[in-house]
């Protein structure tokens, strides 16, 4: 009895209904199953990968994990997928606002790309905002003093030699977070964000960066040497900014980099 609650007592999310979207795979499919492991009552997981998701959620275990067909930019579906959460599970408490995508080419200033500029800030901008605000909405209409975290990046707050779409959409995820926690504190909402530098994750390797070749590019950028970088890192901030660990933290910018923003700006010869 004593050890079945020391594991309860260990569990951060117990009884939490969360929402993580581009849950299907990388930071969201880790963090979807780090919220099941701590106790969480259910875990939707709202991505447009449906093998995947499916995949993911049933690996969780259906009993706590669903997977819900949902394009973050378009309001209606995000909408309809709050709406089905709360009504499925009878709450929302937490939402995870992650999915993102990079552009195909390198997008510097010079070469930008509007067509896949617009696609990109569609989903990285928009699709980021449209989250935040259903999830508030609901939390707000239900009385829940709900957290809301939102997946960034180093490059909120660097620039680069290329990306450039991509790093300004981080910076709009920023400003967001920051605007939300001053418009959202007033009925007991945190929001916050978690900027991860390069990790090992299908994103990267859309990129062109196997595991190993993030590593062997971002380790000698850092301060903190010894340790590399993974998502399971990320994972972890991302469950402190969710739980009541953080219980009066709110418009902050938690970067997990090993002291890379500290040292010197992506593209930069060390």
């Amino acid at each position: 009895m004593a050890h079945t609650q020391s594991i309860s007592l260990g569990k951060k999310l117990q009884g939490k209904i969360a929402i993580v979207t581009g849950g299907a795979s990388g930071i969201g499919e880790a963090v979807a199953r780090l919220f099941a492991e701590h106790g969480a009552l259910a875990v939707v997981i709202a991505d447009i990968q449906a093998e995947k998701g499916k995949s993911v959620a049933e690996s969780i275990g259906l009993q706590r994990c669903s997977y819900v067909k949902c394009d973050v930019a378009d309001e209606e579906q995000v909408k309809s997928m709050v709406e089905w959460t709360v009504n499925t599970y009878g709450g929302l408490h937490i939402m995870l606002s992650n999915a993102g995508i990079v552009s195909s080419s390198e997008q510097t200033i010079l070469e930008l790309d509007f067509m896949q500029y617009d696609t990109l800030m569609r989903v990285n901008a928009r699709g980021m905002a449209v989250c935040v605000k259903q999830a508030a909405r609901k939390m707000i209409e239900l009385g829940t003093r709900g957290a809301i975290v939102c997946t960034a990046s180093v490059m909120a707050a660097m620039g680069g030699d290329m990306l450039t779409d991509y790093t300004m959409s981080k910076h709009a995820v920023l400003g967001l977070v920051r605007a939300g926690s001053q418009q959202l504190g007033a009925h007991g909402i945190r929001i916050n964000c978690v900027s991860p530098s390069g990790i090992p994750t299908p994103l990267a390797e859309k990129v062109g960066f196997s595991a190993s070749e993030v590593e062997k590019i971002f380790g000698p950028l850092t301060s903190l040497k010894g340790v590399a970088l993974t998502v399971e890192h990320v994972e972890e901030a991302v469950l402190f900014l969710a739980s009541d660990d953080s219980a009066v933290i709110t418009g902050h910018n938690l970067v997990v980099d090993g002291g890379l923003t500290g040292l010197i700006s992506i593209g930069t010869k060390p």
